[in-house]
This record gives structure tokens, sequence and C-alpha cells, in this order.
């Protein structure tokens, strides 16, 4: 079951997210803004740069209820190479473990006994959240066990650099072992969005399985312009909404416009059964919002601009030369920004000695925003400096400087050292050699006068 071309389109994907995540300056930075958050753990990443925007308590550990499917889609995804012409067997001692649980179902149990292709069960699972279906699939991929299909969770979750992440279970019911964090749910969504069907089938508002007649309906009201009511947002996409008692309310989501796209996780909101406000999705409409109209990418470095001077040695008639950075650094800056808001660090040595090419690196600089709307000095990006010219070393100037290196360097000092105090001794053992020469030569005198 587990496909070796599965396998190989995984690995192909993985290494073309970590080549192209290397490719983008490092950089957080949360920027304030006036929207009233209900949930208690929020990020907000440009999906363009990679750049986390806005940041409330991503590291702080929460349950993601039915978020959780977006990790069992991963693994079904990597296991299972056609999800068309893939058909699973419904079993009903499968299902028979989600009684009691007062779960989200879709309608899998009326195909007991009988044959569900994957894309269908997918559907189940993402759309409606159906628990039954995420079983199922779990049951299939683990063959025929589900605690080995957690396990394969677990594992993936490592793999994707998930610190504070730990599945029990394959459909987000709440259980203390069953836990993450909105920074690394960001990861997994993130990765997830690489693989076949994942944003069609989470950004689907209506679908039928084959052979029913009555559709499977999101509970993403963002999406659904029908349904949606109040919390309808037309640039919001996908992804999958979570709730139970101990989670609460748990949205992860997209809002992209003008050529802007960000990624949302919303974790944490108070669930009321008799009050039952979805404060995530109100969250995620407000920050998308807020996202797309006051934020913009900016140059805040350019390669044409130097950054400082670096002072040179051996190069006649040139004291310094001007740093550029290596490339230019963009990064997404709210669109009322100044000049003034964007500072340069720079970490480059004393000096260097000529000669010098265009474009060798010579130092460091790091980009920060330090505008009135952020919280202290915070990292835009890292970039190296480079020369801005060539500049050839002197001859006259370099053999002088070998000749001053030569006599101040330590070995020359021990030598002319030793040679002085070897000097010192000889004319110290000389000049007793000679005065015990000139006494004997008196006593000789004047032992033939006597």
């Amino acid at each position: 079951m587990k496909k070796k071309l599965a396998i190989f389109l995984s690995m192909m994907i993985v290494l073309v997210t970590i080549i192209s995540s290397a490719l983008v300056p490092a950089s957080a930075v949360n920027y304030k803004n006036k929207v009233k958050l209900n949930s208690r753990a929020v990020l907000l990443i440009n999906m363009d740069t990679g750049q986390v925007v806005f940041d409330k308590n991503s590291d702080k550990k929460v349950y993601p209820a039915s978020t959780t499917k977006i990790m069992t889609y991963i693994v079904v995804a990597e296991n299972i190479s056609n999800f068309k012409k893939t058909k699973v067997k419904i079993k009903q001692n499968v299902l028979d473990k989600l009684l009691g649980t007062g779960s989200s179902v879709a309608n899998v149990q009326s195909h007991v006994g009988d044959y569900m292709t994957v894309i269908d069960l997918l559907y189940s699972m993402m759309v409606p959240s159906g628990n039954d279906a995420a079983m199922v699939l779990a049951d299939f991929v683990g063959e025929g066990n589900i605690n080995k299909f957690v396990d394969m969770m677990n594992k993936k979750a490592k793999e994707l650099g998930c610190k504070n992440t730990h599945f029990a279970n394959p459909d987000g019911l709440h259980d203390k072992r069953h836990y993450t964090t909105a920074a690394d749910m960001a990861k997994i969504t993130q990765y997830a969005l690489t693989l076949p069907e994942f944003s069609t089938i989470t950004n689907t508002t209506t679908y039928y399985v084959k052979g029913e007649s009555i559709p499977l309906i999101t509970t993403n009201y963002l999406i659904d312009s029908n349904r949606g009511g109040n919390y309808y947002y037309p640039y919001a996409q996908g992804i999958k909404t979570g709730t139970t008692d101990e989670a609460g309310h748990c949205l992860v989501t997209m809002g992209a416009a003008d050529g802007y796209s960000y990624l949302g996780v919303f974790m944490k909101n108070k669930f009321d059964p008799n009050n039952d406000v979805y404060g995530t999705m109100i969250d995620a409409k407000e920050m998308f919002r807020w996202a797309l109209t006051k934020l913009e990418l900016n140059q805040v470095a350019s390669s044409e601009t130097p950054i400082c001077e670096q002072k040179i040695n051996l190069a006649w008639g040139k004291k310094s030369v001007q740093l550029v950075p290596e490339k230019n650094i963009n990064a997404i800056v709210p669109n009322d920004y100044n000049e003034t808001d964007i500072v340069i660090d720079t970490q480059i040595p004393d000096s260097v000695d000529a000669p010098i090419k265009e474009g060798d690196v010579i130092g460091k600089a790091v980009v920060y925003y330090k505008g009135p709307k952020a919280d202290g000095k915070q990292e835009l990006g890292r970039v190296n400096l480079v020369s801005s010219e060539t500049i050839e070393r002197s001859g006259i100037l370099y053999v002088l400087s070998v000749i001053q290196s030569i006599v101040v360097s330590r070995w020359f000092i021990i030598v002319i050292s030793a040679i002085i105090i070897l000097l010192i001794i000889y004319i110290i053992i000389s000049t007793i050699i000679r005065r015990r020469s000139r006494r004997r030569r008196r006593n000789v005198k004047r032992y033939r006068n006597f």
C-alpha cells in the first residue's frame, strides 16, 4: 500500500520546500494592529515571503481539535498514490470506535460493507470534518492498526520540525496527550499545501460522494457564500476548522488578494454551546482585512545603495571602499512606513587588505524594522555585505607591510632579543677574559722582576 511513487514525490516536495525556504531571509515581526482578538493563540504568515507578520502565543501548547485532520491528510497522501482509483472497504468495527464520543461525522456509515474511494473519504474528512472518514483512512493506511497510523503522524511532525506537537488519534477528539501549537500547525499546513488535491478539497464548500444525493457541507463559514452569513469573507481560502469543549474553536485558513496571500492559524477561542459565536472566523476575517490593506512588500535594502564604508590597507591612494548588500532585501512592512523606520546594523572587520574584487564578501548586515507601530527593533532579514568595486594592491605598500610585519612579529622580536642577550653575554665574558688576561700578564711581569 505504501507506494514507492508517493514516497518519491513526497521526498521531492520536501526537498523543494526546504530549498525554497532557504531563499527567503529568516524574519519574524509582530506588527501592531487594532484587531481585538478572540483567539488565545494566533500566527499570521505572509506566504509569498515566508515572513511572520503577527504572533500571539504561537508557541503555547493548545489542543488542535479537528485541525488534526490536516496531518491525517498528509499521512494518507504520502502513502496512497491514486486517490480516485484506490478503494477502501468500510468496516463497522472501525466506525464503532466513535460510539459515544459525540463525533462529527459524514455519511460513511451508509457504506458499511461496501467500498469508498480515497478521494471521497478525503472530502468526507476535510469538508464536513467527518471523524468517521478519518478513522477509516487511518485504519486503511495503518493496515488495520490505527495506533500505527498515529505513530506515522508523530514521526511526520518531527520531520517537519514540530517541537511541541504530539498526536494521540487521527480525528482530533480530546486527549491530554494530543496537543500542538499555532507555530507547529503552521508548519504542518504549509507542507500540506504542497500535496495533491489538498488546496482543492479544503476550499470546497459542497461535495457529493458517489452514490449519495445529500451533499457534504463545509464547516468553514469563511468560504461559504451561501451559508456563511456575516462570517463569509470573499478573500478566504480553506482550510480546516476544529471544535471541542477543551480546545474551543480552532481554525487554519488563508486569505489572498491583490497578489498577496496569508496563512492564519487561530487557536483556542472560547466555545459556548449556548452562544456559539465563531470567534476564530471573526479573528481571521479582521486579521486578513488588516494584513491585505495595511501591509505591503517593499525593498528595505538595495544592492545598489551603499550601507557603510570599510577601511582598506595596502591600496595606493585609497583608504576605504563602500559596501553594498549582496542582494536586495524585500520584506512585508506597513504601507505607511518611513525610511527612518528601517535600521541596519553592520558586522564588519576593523580593516581589510587589498586586493579586493567587486562582489567579495566583507561583512554582514541585519535589517530591522523600528516603526512606531512595532514593539522595539524587529528583524526583517540578513544579508552579506560586499565590495562595490575592485581595488588593486600596491606592491610598494605590500613590501613595506611585509617588512613591518616581520619587524613586529613575535618570532622576530624573540630572535633579536636572543641575539642582544647573547651579545651582552659575549661582551661580559670577553671583558672578564680580558681582565683575567691583564692580571696574568701583570703577575708574570712582577715574577720576572723579582
